[in-house]
């Protein structure tokens, strides 16, 4: 026979040879415990993390949400750089009526009567001047105040800067009062209300519970152990379970975020779904890296003078900005991911013998004898021969 027709039939033999299993029982102790050992661990997989933890039986769905928000409260200041004053939820809530995020306001700096006029700008090193001929008319700075005049006027007696066409006087924002101007909005409190639906499962739910009604909320406060359905918060406690300190918050701000987990288990041995609340604060309180910090933004209010004058006050507003952040899956038990779990368990349960298989060959001290046994060729030429010997 020619070197290629041998190589030809090997590689028939290759892809033609069937192989059978084989029954071999080996009666040792330490090869059974391996394959039983491994066989436990599967199906702990299986059952405890697969089914249980996972729950890999179930179909899923994201949840979709609805927010709205409401704040309730006042407080009373009266402080030496302004007459006194009643605070209520259209002066200190923005908007007064929100949605998934509100902003209460703690600390303020206020510039008031400002009219659209000319003078000189805050000084700093790109600001002051020596005489008209340092500025070009009309240069605008987006981080200054308004537009140049091209004239240097007094800012002092010791300091000329450049003049500006701008709501004047300008603001000065350094002065920030060190306690917080609303230091009693720790008192007030919000309403949550949260709609969600699941909607593969046709699942609806509010966090205003069927058990609560117009005369529970009316006096009821959340507190996580003795009222944790109540919708209602007051805004210390928020901060305060966020780890945090309200009036050192007040005083520069900051954004808080009010969490609400819906994972819910809707089938009918589990079928409780109820909102958990949670707190965090989300922006960023570094005390070495503490570059602008906290929460501010400016709004104004204008006023028309007796003559027709255009003035307003402006206001750059300290805060606690609130973020509601809804989130959760629902899981309902369902034919198809069951199916293909339980082929995915069998699966590895198919494995099992191979790990016993290995380790009998590779780490056992009989394991040329237990390959001799494992693995039979069959030669049909010698079987033959041996049936002809017999007759």
């Amino acid at each position: 026979m020619s070197k290629t027709a041998g190589c030809c039939q090997n590689c028939l033999h290759y892809i033609f040879d069937y192989e059978t299993p084989k029954t071999l029982v080996i009666p040792s102790l330490r090869v059974g415990f391996v394959f039983r050992f491994t066989q436990l661990l599967v199906v702990l997989y299986v059952v405890g993390y697969v089914c249980v933890v996972q729950k890999a039986y179930q179909e899923t769905d994201s949840v979709v949400s609805s927010v709205t928000t409401k704040v309730k409260g006042f407080v009373f200041t009266n402080t030496s750089d302004a007459e006194p004053r009643f605070w209520d939820v259209a002066d200190f809530v923005i908007p007064p009526q929100g949605d998934n995020s509100f902003f209460v306001l703690t600390n303020m700096v206020d510039t008031r009567e400002q009219t659209q006029s000319r003078c000189p700008e805050l000084p700093n090193p790109s600001t002051t001047c020596a005489d008209d001929c340092d500025y070009i008319e009309g240069y605008n700075d987006p981080r200054g105040n308004g537009i140049r005049t091209g004239l240097c006027e007094n800012y002092s007696t010791t300091v000329k800067t450049c003049e500006v066409l701008s709501w004047c006087p300008l603001e000065i924002d350094t002065k920030l009062p060190e306690r917080a101007l609303l230091a009693a909005a720790e008192n007030f409190t919000v309403l949550i209300k949260n709609s969600i639906t699941y909607q593969k499962f046709n699942f609806h739910r509010r966090n205003i519970l069927p058990h609560i009604n117009s005369s529970y909320l009316k006096i009821c406060e959340f507190n996580r152990k003795t009222d944790p359905d109540c919708p209602i918060f007051r805004l210390k406690h928020i901060v305060s379970e966020a780890g945090e300190d309200f009036q050192d918050m007040a005083v520069k701000g900051g954004v808080l975020g009010i969490l609400i987990d819906w994972s819910c288990d809707l089938d009918w041995w589990a079928g409780k779904c109820y909102p958990k609340y949670s707190f965090r604060r989300l922006d960023n309180k570094n005390p070495v890296n503490n570059v602008a910090p906290g929460y501010n933004f400016r709004f104004a209010k204008y006023y028309k003078t007796a003559d027709g004058e255009e003035t307003r006050t402006l206001i750059k507003a300290y805060g606690i900005r609130f973020d509601v952040i809804v989130f959760g899956t629902a899981g309902k038990f369902g034919i198809v991911p069951t199916i293909v779990n339980l082929g995915a368990a069998l699966s590895f349960l198919s494995l099992v013998p191979m790990v016993t298989d290995w380790f009998m060959l590779t780490c056992m001290r009989k394991r040329e004898l237990y390959s001799r046994q494992k693995v039979t060729y069959l030669t049909e030429e010698a079987d033959t021969e041996s049936v002809s010997d017999v007759h």
